[in-house]
């Protein structure tokens, strides 16, 4: 007896003892082998840091959504409850199920609409089980809100082009990076600074509106004279957005002196621009910005060509004759709006929807010594390029596509750089040069991106409704692409070093059930599930029993 109470208390203690030292340190160990439950450093830094509460809503939820959105909104679910053990008090959420709260429909429709005004438009499902055809309206969304801000994240994110199953599959990888992306926007103290060269570019503001809506909820962005600014200081990052002048030699050096200093660059650049020459086609000619020394110092080239890509592009309205006495207007593939659904292994790009393009040239790496090259934007590999000046025709648009021209292969047209660079000027700058005790032969590590088409960026503008269409927003077809999300990730990538975008390299292993052997055996593993383990309890109980009478008997 006086043992059993020994070891009574000696339990007890230790119990004690361990509770204590959890106090003292926190530990959570993830079994998982994707590490599903393990939230990047990043992110866990952002919620332990939050001065304020963060309340969330999320919609996507009900009794009879498909299995498909009933696994994102466990993972969701999940997603916030590893949120709230690293923010405490401060992350608060609750599911809202519009179908069970809002019972009259006018209401309800009318709180969709907010909704989808506010950047979480409805999703229809249609699901086929046991042969019955059902359709689902879900809202894969939440508003998250701060103090008195309030941002949206869509929670269904992925490629349009693959299956549903690997949509839903990159739309559960992506559930930390949209929330705490979000988070991040809400709760930012001090913004990074963006700068755009105003002077070497035409492009009107209004087709700049969209992509300046989306960045200035992260960042600080100022509108740069590069001709009357001595120097880029004070600038996290530059953007050289579809420039069509020709720097001069002053400006270029402020750029490299700028990237030197460890600055960051983006550079949508177009190394052929095209003009409207004639009904029968457009000319394309050689854009001289006196930026290829530049940018051939740093590891990659523009080369001076347009790339046709006869398996992925976008359509015009073309005319392709007369249908009685009216003209036949018909959407067209245009090869040289190549859709780019082909990426490289980068954070920026991972998950990334398709990105819409115009007139896109190639670009290749040269030798820089210790740069990084990663590549982001590429086509398919059925291409051919077509070296400038040339005319482009519009004729072959409604020609049957000859298979035989296009065997240019996958051809890059975003890359990423990395690493220490080394200046354009190295060598050039004389002692007795002013700009000699301020230059830098060389730079810290930074990072640029480099992508051979000016439009990616760039939003179309509605005459009819004076409002500028969304970045990526093809008007013919009334898709929306992933220019936007393309851009924020770049920048995201560049000046929030090991920050939140980290998140993103998540990757969650799709494990799909065998679907002939469901339908087939269905009955078979129900019975196993709810049989085996009773028999299993039965045996387990009956062996105790007989235990306990052998030994006491």
């Amino acid at each position: 007896m006086k043992n059993k109470i020994i070891q009574f208390a000696l339990a007890l203690g230790f119990i004690i003892g361990l509770n204590i030292l959890a106090n003292y340190y926190f530990f959570r160990l993830d079994l998982t082998e994707e590490g599903r439950y393990t939230i990047a450093p990043a992110t866990r830094n952002l919620l332990e840091n939050l001065e304020g509460d963060i309340n969330i809503k999320v919609y996507l939820t009900g009794n009879d959504i498909p299995a498909g959105f009933k696994r994102l909104e466990s993972a969701v679910k999940e997603t916030l409850d590893e949120f709230k053990i690293y923010g405490g008090t401060h992350i608060n959420y609750r599911f809202i199920d519009l179908n069970a709260e809002i019972k009259d429909t006018k209401l309800r429709n009318q709180k969709i609409m907010e909704l989808a005004q506010k950047g979480i438009p409805p999703t229809n499902v249609v699901n086929s089980e046991d042969g019955k055809r059902t359709q689902t309206l879900l809202l894969p969304g939440a508003i998250i809100t701060y103090q008195d801000k309030e941002i949206a994240t869509l929670l269904l994110k992925g490629n349009k082009m693959s299956s549903p199953q690997e949509i839903l599959n990159q739309s559960y990888e992506g559930v930390e990076y949209q929330l705490a992306s979000a988070i991040k926007a809400l709760t930012l103290q001090e913004k990074k600074k963006i700068g755009f060269f105003t002077n070497y570019t035409s492009l009107p503001e209004v087709n700049q509106l969209s992509m300046i809506g989306a960045l200035k909820k992260f960042y600080a962005l100022y509108p740069v004279d590069l001709r009357n600014s001595p120097t880029l200081d004070g600038l996290d990052a530059i953007c050289i957005l579809k420039p069509d002048q020709a720097f001069n030699e002053e400006d270029k050096y402020k750029i490299d002196q700028f990237i030197m200093k460890g600055g960051k660059a983006v550079f949508f650049v177009d190394a052929v621009k095209v003009d409207s020459a004639s009904r029968e086609g457009n000319l394309s000619t050689i854009n001289n910005l006196n930026l290829d020394d530049l940018l051939f110092k740093y590891g990659v080239r523009l080369n001076h060509n347009l790339i046709k890509d006869a398996q992925m592009c976008a359509a015009i309205p073309m005319d392709i004759g007369n249908f009685g006495d009216k003209s036949n207007i018909q959407l067209v593939p245009w090869q040289y709006f190549p859709l780019i659904n082909t990426f490289g292994k980068s954070p920026i790009v991972k998950n990334l929807d398709a990105v819409y393009t115009k007139y896109v040239g190639s670009l290749d790496t040269v030798r820089a010594d210790g740069i990084n090259k990663t590549p982001l934007l590429m086509t398919s590999q059925y291409t051919q390029l077509l070296n400038a000046p040339a005319i482009l025709t519009y004729n072959f648009a409604s020609k049957d596509l000859d298979a035989t021209q296009y065997k240019g292969g996958v051809q890059t047209v975003g890359m990423l750089l990395e690493g220490k660079f080394e200046s354009l000027y190295k060598n050039r700058i004389l002692p007795s040069d002013p700009r000699a005790s301020t230059f830098k032969a060389n730079s810290a590590s930074t990072k640029i991106v480099v992508c051979s088409d000016g439009d990616i960026p760039v939003n179309d503008f509605d005459q009819k409704n004076n409002a500028p269409l969304p970045l990526g927003f093809d008007r013919f077809s009334g898709n929306t692409f992933a220019n936007r999300d393309f851009v924020l990730n770049t920048f995201d990538y560049l000046l929030d070093d090991n920050g939140v975008i980290s998140a993103r390299n998540k990757v969650i292993t799709l494990r799909p059930l065998d679907k002939s052997a469901l339908q087939n055996e269905r009955q078979y593993w129900q019975v196993v599930n709810l049989v085996v383990p009773m028999i299993i309890l039965v045996l387990v109980g009956l062996l105790l029993n007989y235990s306990r009478k052998r030994k006491f008997a």
